[in-house]
């Protein structure tokens, strides 16, 4: 199942392999064991492993510091690192294309490239309690002498207890733009900030999900991201990014799930025949390998139509594509694969049972499978199916 990339694209998906498979996965035990920590040396090493890659600047512009990585190599590198269960491929912070068109040059110098270097870590706080598949902003951003006055609850912000800053995004109470949203980095530190709780999700990750809560915390004027009521186009691009990037590392999960479902099928006894051998085990496989070979051609193509720069609309639907058909593949595959593992399936020790829990989300953060046929629907609706 060889897509074909050119030689720059082959060595990163090389070296992201070689890194997932030597230093990441031999500790996804561990972390499923200890709640999803790994002893502080080793999130050390991991984390300057990533930076010393490049793996924190293949999005950074080359004149800023970075390699500036085309749209196909980020996603070789992503279904690679996809390929890790708990997290761990998480170890460092990545700034993206669209803060350096979003934000200032003062705020990329003390926000953004930092992340670069692993001296800042970042989190989202978009969602709120009544938001799902329609975005729900009722966070208020009050204009003050000193910039503006921030109110209000953020749900399942990722990262959360790790980071130092945060990305927020809030509705505007007063001026021209009053009812539109804004975006706006948050220092963590800043009074008035409380954590509200840290629900228990399904995967085992050290990286939380907890609900914050604002009140009357002030943010500087200096610290808005864009002019008032961008918010929603900022996040939108983060959006569009992050979807590719999903469909990306569920590829490389259903992968991973197909290669060691395949070992335990050749290697397994039933009845003095391998277990390789049953029509049903075959076909099982042979529908993952399927689904993940189509899968695959549409998230390299939606990857190569970023570089070919094509128009953002287009980009928007072909990222919204290749999301819905990865994370529904992927969930597919995993089940598949813990049914071949039989009663070894079910146990936490076995990465089968740990993809099943950890890419079920894939199918409802950073828009819904439903939210994504819709964003289809709609674009073949305006521009009909050659226009898409």
């Amino acid at each position: 199942m060889k897509i074909q990339l050119d030689p720059v694209s082959l060595e990163w998906q090389a070296r992201a392999r070689a890194f997932a498979e030597e230093e990441l996965i031999p500790w996804e035990l561990h972390a499923e064991m200890n709640e999803g920590r790994l002893p502080d040396d080793i999130s050390k090493q991991h984390k300057q492993r990533a930076i010393a890659l490049g793996l924190s600047s293949m999005d950074v512009p080359a004149e800023l510091g970075g390699l500036g990585l085309r749209t196909i190599d980020q996603v070789a590198i992503w279904e690679q690192l996809g390929r890790v269960t708990n997290a761990l491929c998480w170890c460092f912070s990545e700034p993206m294309q669209w803060m350096f068109e979003a934000c200032t040059d003062e705020q990329v110098a003390e926000y953004v490239l930092p992340l670069m270097n692993g001296r800042r870590k970042e989190c989202y706080a978009i969602t709120e309690s009544e938001s799902g598949s329609d975005v729900v902003v009722e966070t208020t951003a009050q204009a003050c002498d000193e910039g503006y006055r921030v109110s209000g609850e953020k749900w399942f912000v990722t990262s959360a207890n790790l980071a130092d800053f945060m990305f927020l995004q809030a509705k505007l109470t007063d001026g021209p733009h009053a009812g539109a949203d804004a975006l706006f980095f948050v220092d963590m530190s800043s009074e008035g900030i409380e954590f509200v709780r840290t629900p228990l999700f399904s995967h085992t990750f050290d990286h939380h999900h907890p609900e914050i809560r604002l009140t009357d915390v002030l943010v500087p004027a200096s610290n808005r991201i864009g002019g008032e009521g961008e918010g929603m186009r900022f996040s939108h691009s983060w959006f569009r990014r992050e979807r590719l990037m999903i469909a990306a590392r569920d590829c490389g999960a259903a992968a991973r799930l197909i290669d060691e479902g395949l070992k335990f099928a050749q290697r397994r006894q039933v009845d003095g025949e391998r277990l390789m051998d049953k029509q049903l085990a075959q076909a099982m496989l042979a529908d993952c390998v399927s689904e993940l070979w189509a899968a695959r051609l549409v998230t390299f193509e939606a990857a190569e139509a970023h570089d070919r720069g094509e128009d953002v609309k287009s980009l928007h639907a072909r990222c919204s594509i290749a999301k819905l058909q990865a994370s529904e593949m992927a969930s597919r595959v995993a089940d598949r694969v813990q049914q071949i593992f039989g009663g070894r399936g079910y146990m936490r020790e076995n990465c089968a049972e740990r993809f099943a829990r950890e890419i079920r989300v894939d199918r409802i953060w950073e828009g819904t499978s439903e939210i994504q046929r819709l964003i289809i629907a709609r674009a073949l609706d305006k521009r009909g199916l050659e226009g898409m």
